[in-house]
């Protein structure tokens, strides 16, 4: 027998975490949940047709209805929500009350630690919570965990990450590849870094570093965003001087997007248009999707995670590398592998007992060693190096 698994929200990375979780979870069934019964059946026979399977079954939810979300939710070893962050608090509410362990996308550490203030009633539930599982954060948190422990001793982490269209389209050189709330949360808020060892907030799209990442990438642009280490800087708090993430967009991109912010153009309350009131940030929404949206283009995600530290006794950096691109034979992008597949391989670290019980911060949570040897087995590669590092 294998696994019960639930996938709340059947969009682009519900859906690869499905075919994971039935590919290398064990699992014995998934339920693919949506507000839509057309999007679950189509996400369900999707996997079903690339796995050969009936595994993947379809079921409407309205994931604001508590007591059909909880019924749902009864009998689950694990579940993914792969709705808007804004939904998981109470879906961490409902997952105590049905005794299911739960992972999500996350989106927003605000709402991240107050899932985990639900620790003690999670234990008490016999289960795993743990927040913010997609691509950064999630797969970018397990793989600067993983690159620390490659050394005795480390002093600072940067991560550099980012998912990018192959061949970019003019005038964005961009491609969305996920919600696109999720997208301008990250820019519209300030980063949480550590500095000096301490927590601070630093404002978005600042700081501008040009890195080089091997083709089909090159030379982009870095900058803050918000979200992309999560709970990290409050778990190694006076354990580490410094600990960062700046987002990589192609050069140019910096530019229109600080343009939108100071437009304000990513601001949630209304503004009077004529005899209208609107939200200046669904505007953006229904206005930037399109632009940015091209079924078929082939993406790319890339993340380069640089420790600094000792190495028996001497100066070191520690140095891992992903580069993760669309998938001819599935037609997943890479975005959907490296955020559904992540999710996936949490889920079911949760359903095997591999995870501690209660609502866990990911870098706490998942076995870094035991996270790279999952993702080579979905043909994704950490490479990793410890070398001297460079002079200054």
């Amino acid at each position: 027998m294998g696994y019960k698994y639930a996938v709340l929200g059947a969009g682009r990375q519900g859906t690869a975490c499905a075919y994971d979780m039935i590919k290398l979870g064990e699992a014995e069934s998934v339920l693919l949940a949506d507000q839509s019964l057309a999007a679950a059946e189509a996400s369900a026979g999707r996997v079903n047709g690339l796995l050969g399977t009936d595994r993947a079954r379809p079921c409407q939810l309205d994931v604001t209805d508590h007591a059909a979300l909880v019924a749902t939710l009864k009998g689950m070893d694990a579940f993914l929500s792969a709705v808007p962050y804004f939904y998981n608090l109470a879906i961490t509410r409902a997952a105590v009350e049905a005794g299911a362990s739960m992972c999500d996308l996350g989106g927003n550490t605000d709402v991240v630690r107050q899932q985990l203030e639900l620790d003690e009633a999670a234990r008490a539930a016999g289960i795993s919570v743990v927040p913010d599982c997609g691509q950064v954060p999630g797969m970018g948190t397990s793989l600067m965990v993983y690159a620390m422990s490659l050394l005795d001793e480390t002093d600072e982490v940067f991560m550099w990450d980012g998912g990018l269209p192959q061949n970019p389209r003019p005038p964005f050189n961009y491609m969305a590849t996920f919600h696109m709330a999720g997208l301008t949360n990250e820019f519209a808020e300030p980063g949480l870094y550590l500095r000096e060892g301490k927590p601070v907030l630093v404002p978005p799209l600042e700081e501008l570093e040009m890195v080089d990442f091997p083709p089909p990438i090159g030379r982009v642009e870095a900058f803050t965003s918000s979200g992309g280490v999560s709970t990290m800087p409050w778990t190694f708090a006076g354990k580490l001087r410094t600990l960062q993430n700046k987002t990589i967009r192609y050069p140019g991109h910096l530019a229109q997007l600080r343009a939108f912010y100071h437009l304000g153009m990513w601001d949630t309350e209304p503004v009077r248009v004529g005899e209208q009131e609107v939200v200046p940030r669904e505007v953006f929404h229904a206005l930037f999707a399109p632009r940015v949206t091209f079924p078929g283009d082939r993406d790319v995600c890339a993340i380069l995670i640089h420790a600094l530290g000792r190495k028996d006794g001497q100066p070191a950096r520690a140095v891992v590398e992903v580069m993760d691109f669309y998938d001819e034979e599935t037609g997943f992008t890479a975005m959907e592998r490296s955020t559904g597949w992540d999710a996936a391989i949490v889920a079911a670290m949760m359903a095997r007992g591999q995870v501690p019980r209660g609502a866990v911060p990911l870098e706490l949570a998942v076995p870094p060693d035991l996270f790279v040897t999952e993702l080579a087995r979905r043909g994704i590669e950490a490479r990793a190096r410890v070398e001297a590092p460079p002079s200054e």
